[in-house]
């Protein structure tokens, strides 16, 4: 018996099928996905077995590590790219994702990205691998889009059902790295933001960040962009704040925040060492946080210095969104069920438009 060989997928080829209502979609169905195990759902409901990811370091160095994320996600649905009001038949994805975290690259001559990912799609009837996918650049926008989507139903929602196209809101970008660059242009695409304020470490870096923006958004946006000398600054007249960063010691403290209330915050960054060392355990005393995942947020938030409010998930399921005054923190760590649906979406778009890899 012959087996048919797996299709490969470039980065080149991911990059043009990539778009926000594609990935956002994929993300959200990820997200409602993992609520509640399958047997406490009705009949029919989406579902996803995500056991927890392996990390494996290279030798001794914890600065190299290896990360094997696998999921299956059952019975979901997502709108055809063809036809984007038209919801095709729910389908299952099982998918595996593979990265590596290498830290010291970018000061490799010449320099490397840090992360790599590549994303394998099996056949989930006969369990033959089907496709592999480059997926640094699908990591980096479902990240971003899990931002998105927080922000869409923790912050927006809030003030009411259209606030996302009708507010004004003021955004601190704090790190400006892949992640900050992208949450950057992405919050700026998707909502009104009057204020961006850009901070990073090495402030050479949000200035380019500034400038790049200033030039993408020239006569399309009103934003205002201004690079800050720190963290507080940036953050101190925010409304959502985005945060991506490596740090160790907290950048964001609860005496940064406007009012102390009605600001909402995406911590993307930290590392496997300590998810939440980048904001400051004040701040999240006061805060209502919730998590992509409970099972993640058991293993991989060890120390977490106050109980998890809820599933994002759940929130977008039930409408119970937070107070207009409340401080939300979306305690962002990925998840392979987003990378599983967003992989499927990607490949839908790539065959639906008969591109090769």
């Amino acid at each position: 018996m012959s087996a048919k060989s797996p299709v490969y997928y470039n980065a080149d080829a991911v990059r043009r099928v990539l778009n926000w209502p594609l990935v956002n979609e994929a993300v959200e169905s990820a997200l409602k996905a993992v609520v509640k195990p399958r047997d406490q759902k009705p009949p029919g409901s989406s579902f996803a077995i995500q056991p927890k990811r392996s990390f494996t370091a290279c030798g001794d160095n914890s600065n190299k590590i290896l990360f094997t994320m696998p999921a299956f996600v059952g019975n979901y649905s997502i709108a055809s790219e063809e036809s984007p009001g038209k919801v095709v038949s729910p389908r299952s994805t099982l998918a595996c994702k593979l990265v590596t975290s290498f830290g010291g690259n970018p000061q490799r001559d010449p320099p490397l990205p840090s992360i790599h990912a590549h994303v394998l799609l099996f056949d989930n009837q006969t369990g033959q691998l089907s496709a592999i996918m480059a997926g640094t650049d699908l990591t980096t926008w479902r990240t971003v889009s899990a931002s998105l989507v927080a922000t869409k139903h923790l912050y927006f929602r809030r003030f009411g059902s259209l606030a996302e196209t009708e507010r004004e809101i003021n955004v601190a970008i704090v790190g400006c790295g892949v992640q900050g660059q992208l949450h950057a242009a992405a919050f700026c695409e998707h909502f009104r933001v009057k204020q961006l304020n850009l901070y990073n470490r090495t402030e050479a870096k949000a200035q380019e960040l500034a400038e790049q923006l200033q030039r993408e958004l020239r006569g399309e946006s009103a934003t205002q962009i201004a690079v800050c000398r720190s963290a507080k600054e940036a953050c101190q007249d925010a409304d959502v704040i985005c945060i991506a960063t490596f740090s160790k010691e907290a950048l964001i403290h609860i005496e940064d925040l406007k009012s102390k209330q009605g600001v909402h915050i995406n911590a993307v960054g930290a590392g496997p060492g300590c998810h939440f060392s980048e904001v400051a355990p004040d701040l999240y005393r006061q805060a209502q946080v919730y998590v992509d995942c409970y099972a993640n947020a058991e293993a991989e938030l060890k120390g977490f210095p106050v109980p998890i409010t809820a599933e994002l998930g759940a929130i977008i399921l039930d409408g119970n969104y937070p107070e207009k005054t409340a401080i939300s923190v979306f305690q962002s760590m990925g998840m392979a069920s987003e990378d599983a649906c967003v992989a499927q979406a990607v490949q839908d778009a790539i065959l639906s438009r008969g591109e090769a890899s």
